[in-house]
């Protein structure tokens, strides 16, 4: 099992990243507050109702015990705010930290917050086309999470990124390593799938929807599949003697 820590790449384009901090911050919240054992029928009921089923798209509205009422349209964004346990949300908001401020660097704060908003959609009607009649909830950031991976792999490929071996070794490796190796593990549980509560197609969906929306959303001059990380990297021309080139990352 190979888990992200830490990436290492310097931007030129380098802003804080307010959108993912924000993103984070939403979804640990909303778990606290909506989806701990802790909490009123009422308070776990609307979390149920905000959660997306396949079976309710169509039929206007969903609704759980206690006559709860959301529309099911709304539900292919807010499930993408709900958890299941801690080590769900962790694992999401682990991968939402290494690469969202790269990726929200590229598209800029009000296009990233869109694309992530439009993966995590995606990967929800994917999710429906692959089980139209299934009543079972689906929650989790993961669409929009595998929008972010396919959107840095596509524009930082070789980003040098420090990820735990087997939860105990580290080792920094390029990101076509590490994010290409999490796509074709997708791609293996959707064409052999095993029993499990995990939502693959999801992902498949929010890993398509992020491969185009990077095409066409990212800032101008942000060039896919660049291949350097530091002014060294890029081979730059020698200076004359006496001429001293300052490279800001």
């Amino acid at each position: 099992m190979v888990i992200p820590i830490y990436d290492d790449n310097p931007l030129v384009f380098k802003t804080r990243p307010y959108v993912t901090w924000l993103l984070i911050f939403a979804n640990v919240a909303i778990f606290i507050f909506l989806q701990t054992e802790a909490l009123s029928d009422a308070q776990q009921s609307f979390a149920r109702a905000l959660t997306f089923k396949p079976s309710h798209v169509g039929h206007g509205t969903t609704m759980t015990t206690g006559q709860t009422w959301i529309p099911w349209e709304l539900t292919l964004v807010t499930y993408m705010f709900l958890h299941a346990n801690w080590f769900h949300l962790i694992g999401n908001m682990l991968f939402l930290w290494v690469f969202g401020d790269d990726v929200e660097d590229t598209f800029g704060r009000i296009r990233y917050l869109a694309f992530y908003i439009l993966c995590g959609v995606a990967g929800g009607l994917a999710h429906y086309f692959s089980a139209p009649n299934s009543q079972l909830p689906l929650i989790g950031a993961s669409g929009a999470i595998a929008g972010i991976v396919a959107a840095y792999l596509m524009v930082r490929p070789c980003t040098k990124v420090w990820v735990l071996v087997l939860m105990s070794f580290p080792i920094r490796l390029p990101a076509y390593l590490v994010l290409g190796s999490w796509v074709l593990l997708q791609i293996w549980h959707v064409m052999f799938p095993s029993d499990g509560h995990t939502s693959w197609w999801t992902h498949i969906g929010g890993l398509a929807a992020g491969a185009m929306l990077v095409i066409v959303m990212r800032k101008p001059g942000v060039k896919l599949f660049e291949c350097y990380q530091t002014a060294a990297e890029r081979k730059l021309p020698p200076t004359k003697p006496g001429v001293v080139r300052v490279d800001t990352p």
